[in-house]
């Protein structure tokens, strides 16, 4: 393989994946985008001169752009949803998070992306900027409104979901 891609691709891929999931809200349709997010990598890797993560996040987010306005979007999954931290009994977990995901995938596709790899990938601001393609403070703009989208979204009010406030 060229250059690293091998050892790239087995560090990431898991981390990948789940970016990929939170933006497409199915996994195979995630699964799908980062197999080609990778290949288009792999065409230019070799080109690549410093850190790949923010060329290849840009991939990922362009792509799942390109896709979702063709409408190749998969259905909300189905299968139950990772462990809640929290504490709380399962059914008022998975009520939180099947209400906190309606209203993630319910904005507009920059804020989500801007606030799956901000928050759920804790990149810096700056490397969001690099993997959108944008200012630092677009970034800061595009998080700002979908936070502030979250915090009216009725479907919240009744979760006491602190993390927003």
């Amino acid at each position: 393989m060229a250059d690293g891609f091998a050892e790239y691709v087995g560090q990431r891929h898991e981390r990948l994946c789940r970016t990929a999931y939170l933006l497409t809200r199915d996994w195979q349709t995630a699964e799908d985008l980062v197999q080609t997010a990778l290949v288009k990598a792999w065409t230019v890797w070799l080109r690549i001169e410093a850190d790949p993560d923010p060329y290849v996040y840009r991939i990922l987010v362009n792509t799942h752009a390109s896709w979702w306005r063709r409408h190749w979007r998969g259905e909300v999954p189905t299968e139950a949803l990772p462990e809640d931290p929290t504490g709380l009994d399962f059914e008022t977990g998975v009520a939180r998070r099947s209400a906190l995901w309606a209203a993630v995938g319910g904005l507009p596709a920059r804020q989500r992306a801007a606030l799956v790899l901000r928050y759920f990938d804790d990149l810096t601001p700056q490397q969001v900027a690099d993997a959108l393609g944008c200012s630092v403070d677009s970034v800061k703009k595009q998080l700002s409104r979908a936070l502030a989208r979250l915090r009216v979204d009725p479907a919240l009010h009744d979760l006491e979901l602190e993390a927003l406030r």
